[in-house]
């Protein structure tokens, strides 16, 4: 994933968080925000309650992968960052690439 496409900055989280708008299911919580640039930038974010080192990166991994396969359907210009619930950590690749597409058809973001 190219750096410009993603969040970094604590800041851009947060103007995401705040003013943004949020859908969940059973594993993921989307926010989203208009950015005004003609392509997407995304976040992911896990918590400690979600497990240690390893179980948060491998969620992290298979949300990143999952919104890789996807992120061609999508409507550009949006910065959306993905909050994974703690029922992720024992989510196959499988049910988190239906969590992500749910999400993205329910938020009216996909094309």
């Amino acid at each position: 994933m190219d750096k410009k496409l993603k969040l970094r900055n604590n800041r851009d989280f947060r103007k995401v968080y705040d003013k943004g708008k949020s859908i969940s299911n059973k594993y993921l919580v989307m926010f989203y925000i208009k950015n005004g640039l003609d392509y997407n930038r995304v976040g992911f974010s896990t918590t400690k309650k979600l497990g240690n080192a390893v179980i948060r990166n491998k969620v992290k991994r298979l949300i990143k992968e999952s919104f890789r396969l996807n992120n061609d359907n999508l409507i550009n210009g949006y910065d959306i960052v993905f909050l994974a619930r703690i029922r992720a950590n024992s989510a196959s690749y499988e049910d988190m690439e239906k969590s992500i597409i749910n999400l993205f058809k329910r938020s009216k973001l996909n094309k």
